[in-house]
């Protein structure tokens, strides 16, 4: 899973945690009203692909990846990240992934693709969930859809309790028989300066 752009560019000569009111390029398509907004959940996430999960792993500027890493992208340019996949094994680190496992083989029935892994345990359970939950990435659109200027989504945040948002978007390919062109943006609520995760 590639590294998802943001939608607005962030303040690399500054604070580089927060983004300008400058829309990245990369993601004009957002702010041209394409797209489909859905929820950014707060986990780790991972890939099922025949009947197999892998763990994310981000071979940081200077880290030595596994020898069964399977990386997504180049190296970032700016910070160095070359996010990938790792096969999931029976290394400690994996322990919230074979438990988020279905007993038996029904994790063979799961459609191949990526997921976010949420839940108690992982990245500090942001979301507060009692149980450990596979989400599917692009599942949970949201309705009605957030606003897409700088400054309506920093007042949207302020009242949608949720880490982020994903857009999604991509063209059908009659021909192939597949979507085509698939193209995601991102923002979250830290980027704009707002606490994640919300103390209530």
């Amino acid at each position: 899973m590639k590294k998802i752009p943001s939608l607005f560019e962030r303040d690399w000569d500054g604070d580089r945690s927060r983004v300008l009111p400058v829309v990245n390029p990369e993601a004009q398509w957002v702010i041209d009203g394409e797209g489909i907004p859905t929820r950014k959940r707060d986990g780790t996430a991972v890939l099922i692909r025949d009947g197999k999960m892998y763990a994310r792993y981000d071979a940081k500027k200077g880290r030595t990846p596994p020898p069964d890493f399977e990386p997504c992208q180049e190296a970032d340019p700016e910070t160095g990240h070359r996010p990938g996949w790792v096969p999931v094994g029976d290394k400690p680190e994996y322990i919230h992934h074979r438990n988020a496992m279905f007993p038996g083989d029904e994790i063979s029935e799961m459609a191949d693709g990526t997921y976010e892994l949420c839940g108690p345990g992982v990245n500090g359970n942001n979301e507060k969930l009692e149980h450990l939950h596979l989400f599917p990435h692009g599942y949970e659109e949201i309705n009605p859809p957030p606003p897409r200027s700088f400054g309506d989504l920093l007042e949207w945040f302020k009242t949608h309790l949720v880490e982020g948002i994903v857009w999604h978007n991509g063209r059908w390919d009659a021909a192939a028989l597949r979507v085509v062109d698939r193209r995601m943006a991102k923002i979250k609520r830290k980027d704009f300066g707002l606490p994640w995760p919300v103390v209530e």
